[in-house]
């Protein structure tokens, strides 16, 4: 895992290393201001709020419902174990 991690993380430190080097490269050598109206690309933050808090949302309650599954399950291994020791079964 750890080796995995590290590649990971040296490949990381490749890729900003390029981005900086390319940068480095092509200075710009005075300030251009942004013509208004030239570059407006720009997406509304509701849909993107809402998405996020639904994602949210949705992400609990499938978690809150594994875990009540999950509880489903040990209560009736407890109540078949608890059974069986009462009856002097062995498990």
């Amino acid at each position: 895992m750890t080796r995995l991690m590290r590649s990971m993380g040296l490949g990381l430190v490749m890729l900003l290393s390029a981005g900086a080097h390319t940068l480095a490269q092509n200075p710009q050598s005075e300030f251009v201001p942004v013509t208004p109206g030239a570059m407006q690309e720009s997406i509304p933050a509701a849909p993107l709020v809402f998405a996020a808090y639904a994602f949210v949302w949705v992400a609990l309650f499938a978690y809150i419902v594994l875990l009540w599954r999950r509880l489903t399950k040990v209560e009736r291994e407890l109540a078949d174990l608890d059974g069986r020791l009462r009856s002097g079964k062995r498990p």
